[in-house]
């Protein structure tokens, strides 16, 4: 019969530990001159065997054995006793001990059948066993006050510092930091137990809650290993910049002869006549014939005053956005703003003023959903796919007709993926933020390299508008380019204010002109204004709704 035992508080330590003879002298009935000794049960040992041979992975059959026990520990795997029986029965069979450690709780016992193996390993000359007793010692030692001063722990600590010591440069790298964060935090055990759950696992052994303890001690080297990867990304988009360049000197020879590019335009692509004329990417260009070589305009920014005073009609509790956003065009003769992220509470009206901001300026505004959008599909993928499309900035100059389009990043602290800023998207596709980095930047996104084209495009007429409910789970890198301005939310005394717009984006969603819907008559104003205490804007646009479904139901039935 197999148990799993975990260790319990308080439990009694090598001093009083019981020894061989002492199980051989309370074991069982005396008959005939001969003691009834305990033995493993078969069933046991058979378990034990069995998990080993289909339980484990290859990659962990491969580690030292105090580390593949302690990875099972953490992960809750069953029979783990159950596999050290088996193999104490295969080096050394029939130890009462073993038998008293197949069936009991006692952290003792477990003690005392480790110091036995220790001694058979010496005088049977088998040193695996050894190993066997720290591991013995790995799952029984209980969270006791003298933790510390236990040679048992100092025996186990040593084991696991040298096994940590000869992993292989090579290893998994999950595999590797699950490993690490164990043996980290069992060596912090005595130290920390104060950090233990004081109610929770309190009768667990030490080893359940040492990767707890590891984990807590991970999260400043995880943070400093995000920011070298993004060092290194940063160089590689910097490398890649300097190629590109090369290449342009190089297919500049070879282009056609530039289109003459008067004031307020800009040729976004170029290719030569050759690759225009090769059957695969004539089949892919066509549909962005309108812009390979040619010179496309520049929007030439409205008067900024009346833009700035229907922006503050329309969202006047968001003035230092309006402001900030509006300064970047002063002076300047076409429009183009800095990559700005506007963070503010959700249903605040962020999509909403970005997308008027673009409206008013007469330029083109591209959205991206960043939470289903990865940086394989936003940065464009190769020719050689069926899939193949540019990047969605030179798209967005496509759809628009001009240079300079602005890019809506839609929440945009939701790119990395469900609950965690860090976290890879399940299609394999990278982190959007990965590919922004060299678009937001001028020098950058003058030469981007294109997966289709297979050319460098001139993104840097762009503009950057991102929304986002926090900026906290951002990468350092992001920020740095990103210009973060906090709005603040609308309050019940800037009802008159938004109505207008909502209307006017209800009408727009109902492809209506806005003078079609009248404004609300006094009892509606009324109904709105006592449901709607301020706050968000997307809770005043579905009041609003209502509203306009009741008049449509009340025109049907007059």
């Amino acid at each position: 019969m197999s148990k799993s035992k975990p260790g319990k508080t308080g439990a009694g330590t090598e001093a009083n530990a019981p020894t061989e003879a002492d199980v051989n002298t309370s074991a069982g009935d005396h008959t005939d001159g001969v003691f009834n000794l305990p033995v493993v049960d078969k069933d046991t040992v058979l378990t034990g065997a069995a998990a080993d041979a289909t339980d484990l992975k290859a990659k962990l059959k491969d580690l030292p054995r105090i580390l593949r026990i302690a990875l099972l520990v953490d992960r809750r795997s069953g029979y783990v006793h159950d596999r050290l029986i088996a193999d104490i029965e295969t080096l050394s069979p029939g130890l009462a001990l073993t038998a008293a450690f197949a069936t009991t709780d006692d952290p003792a016992t477990a003690l005392a059948l480790a110091k036995e193996l220790d001694r058979l390993a010496v005088a049977d000359d088998v040193p695996e066993l050894r190993h066997i007793a720290d591991c013995v010692r790995l799952v029984s030692l209980p969270i006791q006050n003298d933790l510390a001063g236990s040679e048992d722990y100092r025996r186990v600590t040593q084991s696991l510092m040298n096994a940590l010591a000869s992993l292989p440069i090579d290893i998994d790298p999950s595999l590797g930091a699950e490993i690490e964060s164990f043996c980290i935090g069992w060596a912090m055990l005595p130290a920390l137990k104060h950090r233990l759950p004081r109610y929770r696992y309190r009768d667990q052994t030490a080893a359940n809650h040492a990767s707890s303890l590891g984990d807590q001690a991970a999260t400043r080297r995880v943070e400093a290993a995000e920011a070298t990867i993004w060092t290194k990304i940063e160089a590689r988009v910097a490398r890649q910049s300097d190629k590109a360049e090369d290449a342009d000197e190089q297919t500049a020879a070879r282009a056609l002869q530039s289109p003459a590019v008067g004031p307020n335009q800009c040729v976004v692509a170029r290719l030569s006549e050759r690759e225009m004329k090769a059957p695969r990417v004539k089949e892919l260009l066509a549909q962005y014939d309108g812009v390979i070589n040619r010179a496309l305009p520049l929007i030439v920014p409205p008067p900024l005053e009346e833009v700035r005073k229907a922006l503050l009609l329309e969202f006047p509790y968001a003035q230092n956005v309006i402001d900030t956003v509006l300064g970047d065009l002063i002076g300047k003769p076409t429009v183009r703003l800095a990559p700005t992220l506007i963070v503010a509470d959700p249903g605040a009206g962020k999509t909403l003023i970005a997308r008027r901001i673009a409206e008013l300026l007469q330029v083109f505004c591209w959205r991206t959903d960043s939470a289903r959008t990865d940086s394989t599909v936003f940065g464009g993928t190769d020719r050689r796919w069926n899939s193949a499309e540019p990047c969605h900035p030179f798209l967005a100059i496509v759809r628009a007709g001009h240079a300079n389009p602005i890019v809506l990043l839609d929440e945009l602290d939701k790119a990395g993926g469900p609950g965690s800023g860090t976290s890879v998207p399940s299609n394999g596709g990278g982190r959007l933020w990965d590919c922004l980095l060299g678009l937001v930047e001028s020098e950058s996104s003058q030469r981007y390299p294109d997966a289709l084209l297979q050319v460098n495009v001139d993104c840097s007429n762009i503009s950057y508008l991102a929304t986002a409910n926090s900026f906290a789970g951002l990468p350092r890198p992001l920020l740095d380019r990103f210009r973060v301005i906090h709005m603040a939310r609308p309050s019940r005394e800037h009802l008159e204010a938004l109505l207008p717009a909502v209307l006017a984006d209800l009408a727009r969603e109902r492809g209506l002109d806005a003078k079609w819907i009248p404004m609300l008559d006094g009892v509606e104003h009324t109904a709105v204004a006592s449901a709607w205490p301020g706050g968000s804007v997307r809770t005043l646009r579905r009041l609003v709704e209502v509203i306009l479904r009741d008049r449509d139901a009340r025109a049907t039935r007059n």
